[in-house]
């Protein structure tokens, strides 16, 4: 039975240690044996925890009933999200001995919820790329071609799960950074709204800055939408570390089987690969019996605009600290963001007024749709290296996120999901919801996954 362990979904694999069908321990091994046998083609996974791991298991093992829902259950987490006992990288070799004293609140929930913590993930440097690659721990590849970027920026948190070397993962996102990988990879990922998971870090700066403080979050990545919903429901809740986050319901009232689609992205192209995502999505919420009503995002540009100036403000703040640790090619990447935003005339002053006001205008389409189904990348998984490529720095973001940084700016809960395959590729759609909703975005794409179905676990394809 061990050998397809690494193939069972978190949830399921908490179910069968419960059951003593399985112990931890053989739930572990099976894990450590699957990224013996893959990561070295896909580095993913960059910091293993055996002997911790193991260790761990004999203690879920031994205990005289389940501690949570996630008893027994391996998990890993990015490099940027701390742990006691494993450094807190960033994906710069300059932090490589950088140990914080206490784990992250994602992190400690989730061991206090019976996960087991088997390993630390890659990442781009400071997680400023949409692929993961560095000079400290190298490339990651994406299983379903080793040409094609993994996403970023927890790239090796869609890579080892796609793969089944975790079943769930702890990753964070100001750009798509859970969703971009698991529109990569073929997995799901929950960004959520701002204000329901707590985000903080033991070591200096504690405290970011402000768009990081408005626009990132932490939150799960996993291969079923039901993991996520597990996940979430233990991530979610008031920490004083982090005094932005209320509690609050995790399930709000039921609402009517009514969503919005989206075909289209203001003046950025939708290739066919991106609308294969979200037609499959939209064929299986109407076999559901969804009422469904084709829309175009407002002011979609303007949105996207808003995100990078936001960001901006903060990356020309932090740029000199920053060049310091980072790579030459990343630092480039970066003043080549603030040379595009520096042409925009709008005040940084007046960028806050326009985010309230976007967002009035977009909670508007909740009230009436409840959901909004949306293409994820536009255009599908890139080569290696074109998001650093001269002259396509930023580019490369307008070709392929204008979908995405909504969620952020204007701090929307959202859904990635593969729902499809196109041209050997997993292809996606994103569910979005209102403010304090991720129970329905999820329900969505809960009701999506019943007829698309669970896209991977995966072995990596050479072609």
């Amino acid at each position: 039975m061990s050998a397809e362990l690494w193939n069972r979904q978190a949830v399921e694999l908490a179910a069968m240690i419960a059951a003593g069908e399985v112990s931890s321990r053989e739930v572990v091994d099976a894990h450590l044996d699957r990224i013996a046998a893959v990561n070295g083609e896909l580095n993913a996974v960059t910091h293993e925890m055996a002997d911790s791991a193991r260790a761990a298991a004999d203690a879920a093992d031994a205990a005289p009933e389940p501690t949570g829902p996630l008893h027994g259950v391996p998990f890993t987490i990015k490099e940027n999200i701390d742990l006691v006992g494993a450094p807190t990288t960033h994906g710069v070799a300059a932090f490589a001995e950088q140990m914080p004293t206490e784990s992250a609140v994602t992190t400690q929930r989730i061991i206090d919820a019976g996960g087991v913590p088997i390993g630390r993930t890659n990442m781009p440097e400071f997680g400023l790329r949409v692929s993961t690659d560095n000079t400290f721990r190298g490339l990651t590849r994406n299983p379903w071609h080793h040409d094609r970027t993994a996403g970023g920026s927890s790239g090796g948190e869609g890579s080892a799960i796609a793969t089944g070397m975790s079943p769930l993962g702890l990753g964070n996102d100001i750009g798509g950074s859970i969703r971009n990988p698991a529109i990569c990879n073929g997995v799901v990922g929950l960004k959520p709204g701002f204000g329901r998971i707590p985000r903080v870090s033991a070591l200096d700066p504690q405290d970011p800055g402000i768009s990081a403080q408005l626009m990132a979050v932490e939150g799960p990545l996993a291969r079923s939408i039901g993991d996520l919903r597990v996940a979430f429901e233990v991530l979610a809740g008031r920490h004083p570390r982090d005094p932005r986050v209320l509690d609050a319901p995790v399930d709000g009232p039921p609402l009517p089987k009514r969503a919005a689609v989206v075909r289209s992205a203001g003046s950025s192209a939708v290739s066919t690969w991106a609308l294969a995502g979200v037609d499959a999505a939209a064929a299986a919420l109407e076999e559901k019996g969804w009422e469904l009503t084709e829309i175009e995002l407002p002011e979609l540009d303007l949105v996207a605009e808003v995100w990078g100036q936001l960001l901006s403000f903060d990356i020309g703040q932090n740029l000199p600290v920053l060049s310091m640790v980072m790579g030459q090619v990343e630092v480039g990447v970066l003043e080549a963001l603030l040379a595009e935003n520096a042409t925009i005339e709008r005040p940084i002053q007046q960028a806050f007024v326009e985010r309230l006001r976007l967002q009035r205008v977009w909670t508007e389409l909740f009230d009436r749709f409840g959901a909004v189904l949306a293409p994820g990348w536009l255009q599908p998984p890139f080569e290696h290296g074109a998001d650093v490529a001269q002259g396509q720095q930023v580019g490369i973001l307008e070709t392929y996120l204008p979908t995405i940084v909504p969620a952020n700016v204007l701090g929307y809960p959202v859904v990635a999901m593969t729902t499809a395959e196109h041209d050997a590729l997993p292809t996606s759609v994103q569910i979005y919801a209102d403010h304090g909703r991720e129970d329905h975005a999820l329900t969505v794409a809960a009701e999506i996954e019943a007829v698309t179905g669970v896209r991977t676990a995966v072995s990596p394809v050479w072609s």
